[in-house]
């Protein structure tokens, strides 16, 4: 269905929250380190006596940034480290989803973090972070400030990083910055009198202060599991949701016969929209990926991914349309007849499910999905139509041909000035119908001329052939059921991997050459070993022969059939034709046939 941008958003805010974890690990695991640290860092109470002397040498120089690096190294070298781990002692986090987090002034916490909340810290703390949210530090910070998608602003001291990412960073007159300060895709002001000992970055400057809207978004839309809400702010997600229904009726307007065909494929046949939904879901990535393999087919990747993008679209139309006529009833005269009609009844419908909790996405994701099988299927239909209507008349002429010098037809005239028909007398001086005796020159049928000699007798040998030949094996012939199919099918995998075993191949190539062996054998034979065993045969539906195409397909489509848990081979258990997934997708049937084709 439609790739929102919410996922690659959501990903992007579960990033810093994986890497928040991981710091937090390891500072988790630094206390059985500090039984050392007096030996490791006894030597720095030192370092300022040695250095002492050089402020004093430059006494002259009235440098007060040079005063406060200094005092910001003696801080960093012992009030740093011993707040440190004086803080990490008592263990104390402040986490909130969905809400905001505060530490209040002469507070201390190990972190503050908020999830699609904001985060205020007036106290003393380790890391403050917000994903879709605004970070706000006026106190102590002894590592970073993190905001993600929302605004940082700092007017206190931190011993780390200050980092935006889409998102503003504003420094006060009292902030001071121990690492460096970088903003992504955001702007950066600073007062003069801030203090960065770092650097400062900034990544693709640009004012994303509009992310409050995207926030408010998923405060009272997200978090509820639905799409719209009537919160304030939201009049953008309302005018996208009506451009949309706009855009549905448009389409109904400009393809209504096509919009009506579709409506009508999924009233008749839900269960195969539903699977030819699941069967499309399941094979877009992996035409993706076979085309990514074949290198000469990445062109063709945008094509593909906006057909089914239009695809979705057009099915979206088609479930409003359904859901108005049913809500308003069937007309077939009027304006409610027509589709675009439906599709504004129906969407009017789907923006009130769309307000409640949990079921607002719900009917978003089955309305796509729905919608999409509905499409796929109809088009499935069309194609076999299509393909049937070009095969339908060389079918007949062949049928209905006779060779120069053949007797009449059965329900023709029985001479060549026009005889009267079948059922009809035969008047003086008129061939008789096929009921009356045959006159001399004409051939007679196996119920009216005894068997003779000469070319009569052997005109008639030869019907009488072939009635006695078995019949031809359709689609007419009763359908094998599960439990006889699985036998046959575990017969072939038992015979195979004797084959791979005798050969010593590994086993795990077992499925690649049982798929190929069943397309050689359905090919050649129409059956495989198991099928003949058990008087199974594959055939078309259409009544066509098996092609290397259709044996192809249907052994791909195996594969499809097994990934869903083996779902698409229990299907033919509750299916009315008995087909498996690769049955439907190949357009095949197995049938029982009183003996099956010999292997020679």
């Amino acid at each position: 269905m439609n790739t929102s941008p919410l996922r690659r958003l959501t990903f992007l805010a579960l990033l810093p929250l994986c890497t928040l974890a991981v710091i937090t690990a390891s500072r988790a695991a630094e206390p059985p380190a500090t039984a050392d640290a007096p030996s490791t860092v006894a030597p720095a109470p030192a370092a300022p006596a040695s250095v002492a002397p050089a402020p004093a040498a430059d006494a002259s120089d009235d440098s007060e940034d040079a005063d406060r690096h200094a005092d910001w190294q003696d801080s960093l070298a012992g009030h740093h480290h011993r707040n440190r781990y004086h803080h990490h002692e008592h263990g104390d986090d402040v986490v909130n989803i969905g809400s905001d987090s505060n530490l209040a002034s002469g507070q201390k916490a190990d972190s503050v973090v908020s999830i699609f909340g904001s985060s205020t810290s007036d106290g003393e703390a380790g890391d403050v972070v917000s994903i879709f949210g605004d970070t706000r530090v006026t106190g102590e910070v002894h590592d970073n400030a993190v905001a993600v998608f929302g605004n940082t602003y700092i007017d206190g001291k931190i011993d780390g990083d200050a980092v935006s990412v889409l998102g503003n960073m504003q420094l006060g007159p009292h902030a001071e910055i121990g690492g460096d300060v970088s903003a992504v895709g955001g702007t950066v002001q600073r007062d003069p009198a801030a203090i960065v000992h770092g650097n400062v970055q900034n990544v693709i400057s640009t004012d994303f202060g509009g992310t409050g809207p995207i926030r408010t978004w998923i405060r009272h839309c997200l978090l509820y599991g639905r799409p719209l809400s009537l919160a304030p702010g939201l009049g953008w997600a309302w005018g996208l949701a009506l451009t949309f229904l706009a855009l549905y009726a448009g389409l109904a307007l400009l393809f209504r016969e096509g919009l009506t065909r579709c409506v009508q494929t999924f009233e008749t046949q839900p269960g195969q929209s539903v699977l030819a939904a699941l069967i499309a879901m399941l094979l877009t990535p992996v035409l993706v990926v076979l085309l990514c393999i074949t290198v000469i087919g990445i062109p063709a990747v945008p094509f593909v991914l906006l057909a089914l993008f239009c695809v979705a679209l057009f099915g979206k139309a088609v479930m409003l349309a359904w859901v108005g006529r049913r809500v308003a009833g069937r007309h077939d005269a009027g304006p409610l007849s027509h589709p675009a009609v439906a599709v504004l009844i129906g969407g009017a419908l789907v923006l009130v499910l769309y307000l409640v909790p949990v079921l607002g996405f719900l009917v978003y994701k089955l309305l796509g999905v729905l919608g999409l099988g509905a499409v796929v299927y109809t088009v499935i239909l069309a194609a076999r139509a299509h393909q049937a209507a070009r095969t339908a008349p060389g079918g007949t002429r062949g049928a209905t041909a006779r060779p120069p010098g053949a007797g009449p037809a059965m329900s023709g005239a029985a001479s060549s000035a026009g005889g009267p028909a079948m059922s009809g007398a035969a008047p003086s001086g008129a061939a008789p119908t096929m009921s009356d005796a045959a006159p001399s020159g004409f051939a007679p049928t196996m119920s009216d001329a005894p068997p003779s000699s000469g070319a009569a007798g052997a005109n008639a040998a030869r019907p009488a052939a072939a009635t006695q030949m078995p019949p031809p094996v359709t689609a007419a012939l009763p359908r094998a059921g599960f439990w006889i199919r699985m036998g046959a099918l575990l017969l072939d995998v038992f015979l195979v991997g004797v084959l791979i075993g005798v050969l010593h191949h590994s086993h795990d190539l077992e499925l690649v050459v049982l798929a190929a062996y069943g397309a050689m054998m359905w090919k050649l034979r129409g059956a495989t070993v198991g099928g003949i065993v058990f008087d199974l045969q594959v055939v078309r539906l259409d009544g066509r022969e098996i092609d290397w195409e259709t044996a192809i397909v249907r052994a791909l489509s195996c594969f499809l059939s097994l990934a869903v848990a083996g779902l698409g081979f229990i299907w033919i258990a509750f299916d009315h034709n008995n087909q498996a997934w690769h049955d439907k997708i190949a357009g095949t049937v197995v049938v029982r046939v009183a003996k099956s084709p010999p292997l020679l």
